[in-house]
């Protein structure tokens, strides 16, 4: 995804500014998100012990100590490299399909440079798979990385597209997934729900970033929501079910309660404070 222009990284997440060059006052709905960790710890480790059992100089480090520790050191940073390896391939997937809209709704747009990025990094999939689901859904668009704010609750967030698809408005989050064994796409996580929940719930849009201009949001009721996995060998396009959009909503609710003790404790700096015995 590119960077919002009121989007602020901060040490508790993103955050977003009602101006460009003011202060950020509200989480982004994925910070808030955030909030509910998952323990990866298996996952990391998974990925280090892969990485090692992988690596072309293990043989001839077996009788070297010092190589052997550079050999782990390296390999337990395999599952943050793999992380930023895919939030950098998501970048750029998400360039090209914020480019694609922006040229189908004839404004300032640059797809050839991101066209040529995907290539330069043998990405070319993606844009090809992409542009089938553009042609397949007949998709007619209405705005692209939309930023929208709530205020009553106090978050804000940039939704991937807005867009009409058989007649309906819907609001669109795209996910990066690789492929599985079987030749699938991976569908998204759940999670996505809370997010596309949270969307809807905003009550204003932005119209002009520089002179910090809002509207009110015009999509928040009759929409659907559409949870979009690129890969790169297809895509795969999944519906919220309307029925449980309420839970998701109560429980993003609940954790923008949580970031917001997390905010103030550590503004507050709180902590434990040690004591001394009492006197006699």
């Amino acid at each position: 995804m590119t960077s919002p222009k009121l989007a602020i990284q901060t040490e508790l997440g993103r955050m977003y500014s009602r101006q460009i060059g003011t202060a950020a006052i509200v989480p982004s709905i994925t910070t808030v998100i955030g909030m509910d960790k998952l323990d990866l710890s298996g996952w990391a480790g998974y990925m280090a012990a892969k990485a090692l059992s992988e690596d072309q100089r293990l043989a001839q480090s077996l009788g070297d100590q010092r190589q052997l520790r550079s050999l782990v050191r390296d390999a337990a940073n395999a599952a943050e490299a793999y992380r930023d390896s895919a939030a950098a391939r998501g970048d750029r997937v998400h360039n090209y399909a914020e480019q694609r809209a922006l040229q189908a709704l004839d404004v300032e747009h640059d797809l050839p440079a991101a066209l040529a990025e995907l290539e330069a990094n043998n990405e070319l999939g993606f844009a090809r798979h992409f542009d089938k689901w553009w042609q397949d859904y007949a998709v007619e668009p209405i705005a692209a990385e939309a930023t929208v704010w709530n205020e009553s609750v106090g978050y804000a967030g940039t939704i991937d597209l807005v867009a009409k698809i058989g007649g309906r408005t819907c609001l669109i989050d795209y996910k990066t997934k690789t492929t599985d064994r079987d030749g699938f796409v991976k569908r998204p996580d759940d999670k996505v729900i809370m997010q596309l929940a949270a969307a809807c719930k905003a009550e204003e849009q932005v119209v002009d970033a520089e002179q910090g201009t809002w509207k009110a949001w015009e999509y928040g009721t009759d929409t659907m929501l559409l949870a979009v996995a690129l890969g790169e060998s297809g895509t795969r396009t999944f519906m919220a079910p309307p029925a449980a959009l309420p839970d998701y909503w109560s429980k993003f609710y609940a954790l923008r309660r949580n970031w917001e003790a997390s905010f103030k404790i550590a503004q507050s700096r709180a902590s434990l404070a040690e004591i001394t015995p009492p006197t006699q």
